[in-house]
């Protein structure tokens, strides 16, 4: 009874060297890809966005599906004004997110910024609401989803005030 015992011991131990053996390159590689990232936080708060965005990129060599280096490249890009860009990079970190609501919400939110520089309007509107359903308690998405609405009235204000000057002429 001892003897299997002792067998029983040594497959247990061996099965979990032999997890922990192949579990071990890929906490080595995500942790190069986290280094980029941190790297990539780094230069974006040094305000080099560019050469943020590089670490970005080089994370998402190693791991395409990082949020954080998704979303965090969208940023990077958003501040070089290059919004359409931006906003693919957050679509693609969408599905990444996982369950967290909070960074489900800020994506959206950073979704609706992009669209909004692009004069996307309604879109934007759009993208602020699916952030305050995630987090209504955000104030920053509800001040600009206040301001888009009132972009897109004073648009059609100015739509309708250019038929009827066309409809006169």
């Amino acid at each position: 009874m001892k003897k299997y015992l002792n067998i029983k011991r040594m497959n247990l131990i061996r099965n979990k060297i032999l997890i922990i053996a192949l579990l071990l390159p890929v906490v080595a590689f995500a942790q190069k890809e986290s280094d980029d990232v941190r790297a990539g936080n780094r230069l974006y708060n040094a305000k080099k966005y560019t050469e943020a965005e590089i670490e970005y990129r080089k994370a998402l060599l190693k791991n395409k599906n990082s949020f954080q280096a998704n979303y965090n490249l969208g940023n990077a890009l958003f501040r070089q004004g290059k919004y359409s860009e931006a906003f693919q990079q957050y679509k693609t970190a969408l599905p990444m997110n996982g369950s967290d609501k909070k960074r489900l919400a800020a994506d959206f939110h950073n979704m609706g910024n992009a669209l909004i520089a692009e004069q996307k309007i309604q879109e934007s509107i759009d993208a602020y609401k699916m952030a305050l359903k995630n987090n209504p308690s955000d104030n920053d998405t509800r001040y600009n989803l206040a301001y888009a609405q009132a972009m897109l009235k004073k648009q059609q204000q100015n739509k309708d005030n250019k038929d009827n000057k066309d409809n006169k002429d």
